[in-house]
């Protein structure tokens, strides 16, 4: 049986370059600020080559995307594992906040991610394409779950609860009130009867 070089055998439980690298930026980034942090602390956090940098993501601006995707990601899974507890069209469109008060009660939570990012952003740059993909993600599950929960015109209705999901965050961060998803879930709750109420 031939033998594997160990170059070539990735070491049992170590995070690949990749994995680092992202671990890396999320931490810094995120703390910091996408522009504020330059490559060689994100290289020297994730202890890996500059050219493992550049070989997994091209340029800085890609992993700056590549964080916000893991950011999208993880909004995704928390917030569709809140609505996916509930069986009624209703509960499940005001779950949305339940999965965003999770978020705001973990600790070293400094905000919106995309918004941190975007206010540092160019026009058209990684970080505002990204956070445009997000916000038009939001805007569509919560039309979707309007649609469903009976909302004669879900569109309308589901801007408004955007606004409740983006001030919501503001509050939480700039407030220190993890309180304010509950909060933002009772106003939805108010928007989304009167909605009904237009049938």
């Amino acid at each position: 049986m031939p033998v594997k070089k160990a170059s070539a055998v990735k070491e049992a439980g170590r995070p690949s370059a990749r994995e680092r690298l992202l671990a890396a930026a999320n931490e810094l980034f995120y703390d910091e600020g996408v522009h504020t942090v330059g490559i060689d602390r994100i290289i020297e956090q994730a202890g890996v080559a500059k050219a493992s940098l550049y070989n997994t993501f091209g340029s800085k601006d890609e992993l700056v995307r590549a964080y916000l995707q893991t950011r999208h990601d993880s909004v995704t899974r928390r917030i569709m594992a809140a609505v996916d507890r509930y069986g009624t069209p209703r509960e499940r469109l005001l779950a949305v906040f339940e999965g965003q008060g999770e978020l705001y009660a973990q600790p070293g939570y400094r905000g919106c991610a995309f918004a941190r990012a975007s206010a540092e952003s160019r026009p058209g740059d990684p970080a505002e394409q990204a956070t445009e993909t997000y916000r038009r993600w939001v805007r569509d599950l919560l039309t979707e779950l309007a649609a469903q929960a009976g909302a004669p015109e879900p569109a309308i209705l589901a801007r408004q609860l955007h606004l409740l999901y983006d001030g919501s965050g503001q509050s939480a961060r700039l407030d220190h009130d993890p309180g304010a998803a509950a909060a933002a879930r009772t106003a939805a709750a108010t928007l989304l009867d009167a909605a009904l109420d237009q049938n």
